[in-house]
């Protein structure tokens, strides 16, 4: 069995005469949380978006669970859960409404589904309160809690703390780091936070401008940082450097 459960290969992306993804390379392994970090614009949701088939490829290839997904979309994106931007429910309904809908609609989810899903990420079965009173940090559990209804094998969670107070930031967190071993899955997670991907990812890919500058573990990351001439502890300076690094480098190539 391919031990990479998402691998793109030269994965594009072109609007007319920009390139926003340009010929990325990544590598998540089975039962790793790997984190996609960039700055805003960087391309890491574009890359997203092609992986759901949310986006069409202009030129490369998605490998999902070791098969291209070209035409095995039907088969293959049953078993992904993934928030994509802001999560869209219906604000007149409360969270448990909102998630009934949503497994009714799938098919795929187990009777006790919906239950479940909400006591993994904090919120309360049958509460009364409306999604539209909902807290920032509740909209996004609420977000996960959809995303894991049908017990997928693979969870892509686009900037999921994007917006949040401190507390909500640590609570989602947690939430993230424990799904690989309660629901036996792989995740990918984007973030514009290097503090955050370290704290929470086993893998890091560096995206600037839609090129991967760096793909490994954060070990791997730390070393690099050391031979750099920076402190294994100081990973902040070493992202902003490759990002420095690729911004001079960009600006040398449209001179020529």
């Amino acid at each position: 069995m391919n031990k990479y459960v998402i691998e793109t290969k030269q994965l594009t992306k072109t609007y007319g005469e920009q390139t926003v993804v340009n010929s990325v390379n990544i590598h998540v392994k089975q039962g790793q949380i790997y984190g996609l970090l960039g700055r805003n614009g960087a391309g890491k949701t574009t890359i997203m978006k092609m992986i759901l088939g949310l986006t069409d490829i202009t030129s490369g290839e998605v490998d999902v669970f070791g098969q291209n997904i070209k035409g095995r979309e039907k088969r293959v994106y049953p078993r992904i859960g993934a928030i994509i931007e802001t999560p869209g429910f219906y604000p007149n309904l409360t969270g448990t409404e909102n998630l009934e809908i949503f497994a009714k609609l799938r098919g795929t989810a187990a009777p006790n589904a919906v239950k479940n899903a909400l006591e993994i990420v904090g919120l309360p079965y049958r509460d009364k309160k409306l999604f539209s009173k909902y807290s920032l940090g509740m909209k996004q559990r609420l977000g996960i809690a959809n995303a894991i209804l049908h017990d997928p094998e693979l969870l892509i969670l686009d900037e999921p703390t994007n917006g949040l107070d401190p507390s909500g930031i640590h609570e989602i967190r947690n939430l993230v780091k424990s799904l690989p071993s309660l629901y036996d899955c792989t995740v990918l997670i984007s973030s514009h936070m290097l503090s955050e991907i370290e704290l929470i990812a086993d893998d890091i890919g560096i995206l600037n401008h839609g090129r991967l500058l760096f793909e490994g573990s954060m070990n791997d990351l730390r070393q690099y940082a050391l031979q750099s001439g920076f402190a294994a502890d100081n990973l902040e300076d070493v992202f902003l450097s490759m990002v420095e690094k690729d911004n001079m480098d960009r600006k040398q190539r449209a001179k020529l």
